[in-house]
């Protein structure tokens, strides 16, 4: 049991190290790009969202996106209210994150730890960047197989395999088991790879699946929260509105979820797809939802926490 726990901790630390490098190529490559667009393509919340989805993709990771958000915030080089639309943007990027892993990519492992490795040792920094998006990305899909091979011998751990039945029977214990690990673990990819691999291999059901990445979604404001610590006003408004758009979305979409599978289960055969596709229409309907109403949106935010903080 122990091996097995050791080891499933050994492919979450392989996940994570191999967004970060990933992550760094892409900061490395545009780090001087990004700040300077999102502050020219926020003047309106259409051009926000589509500026927050265009970023998070790129960056592959909705927290880096908030972390900037927060510190253009911070410096009062964007308003608060201007940011509502960057952050509606982030959430629905980061479901491209989720749609690379849905695809069986395994084969590409090899080449791409390869052709990583020998771009790491040049001394340019545009191939060194690339590099390290293409060494982070085979580490991903290494540690994504490992999860999809550990997720048989887990399960077969009688504690493991009540969480799940428990889970299976009652959705809000995995919206609860999601806001802690994606918490603990500050990224919300990392969980729902993990859901997805259960979902795969036919331990977990879809709607368990789903109230996992549900709970994802929420605990991962706690990376953009941590960033506002010490910083303006506004930059914590930024970081309280992250964490109501999230919540709304989950009020709105859990008490449906089991309808809401149903649903999904018809938009392919493909489980791991399946879930892609819950968290983006997660992520598409909670934004339409919120962006006509931003203005007063933005003002419940700061009538709630403004004086607290």
């Amino acid at each position: 049991m122990s091996e097995w726990i050791t080891l499933f901790a050994i492919f979450i630390s392989l996940f994570l190290f191999g967004m970060f490098v990933m992550r760094h190529g892409l900061l490395l490559r545009f780090k001087t790009k990004i700040p300077y667009l999102t502050y020219q393509f926020i003047d309106h919340p259409i051009k926000g969202l589509l500026t927050g989805i265009i970023a998070s993709a790129a960056l592959q990771s909705s927290s880096a996106v908030m972390i900037i958000t927060i510190g253009l915030v911070s410096t009062k080089i964007i308003r608060f209210k201007q940011c509502i639309g960057l952050i509606l943007g982030a959430n629905i990027g980061t479901v491209f994150t989720l749609e690379l892993l849905a695809f069986e990519l395994s084969y590409l492992i090899i080449p791409c730890l390869i052709i990583g490795a020998l771009l790491l040792f040049s001394s340019q920094e545009a191939t060194f960047s690339m590099g390290c998006f293409f060494f982070g990305l085979g580490i991903i899909f290494v540690s994504m197989h490992g999860f999809e091979t550990l997720a048989a011998p887990l399960s077969a751990i009688p504690t493991v395999y009540d969480w799940f039945m428990w889970s299976q029977e009652y959705t809000s214990l995995g919206l609860f088991i999601g806001i802690i690990l994606s918490s603990v673990i500050q990224s919300s990819s990392a969980v729902s790879a993990m859901a997805m691999s259960f979902l795969d291999e036919n331990i977990l059901s879809l709607p368990a699946s789903i109230a996992i990445v549900f709970g994802a979604n929420i605990g991962t404001c706690a990376t953009a929260w941590l960033a506002s610590l010490g910083g303006s006003k506004d930059a914590k408004l930024a970081a309280y509105a992250h964490i109501w758009i999230n919540i709304i979305g989950v009020c709105l979409f859990f008490p449906f979820i089991e309808t809401f599978s149903e649903l999904i289960i018809l938009t392919s055969d493909n489980k791991s797809q399946q879930l892609v596709n819950a968290a983006f229409l997660f992520n598409i309907i909670s934004a339409l939802l919120i962006l006509p109403v931003i203005s007063p949106f933005s003002r419940f935010i700061e009538w709630i926490h403004y004086r607290k903080i």
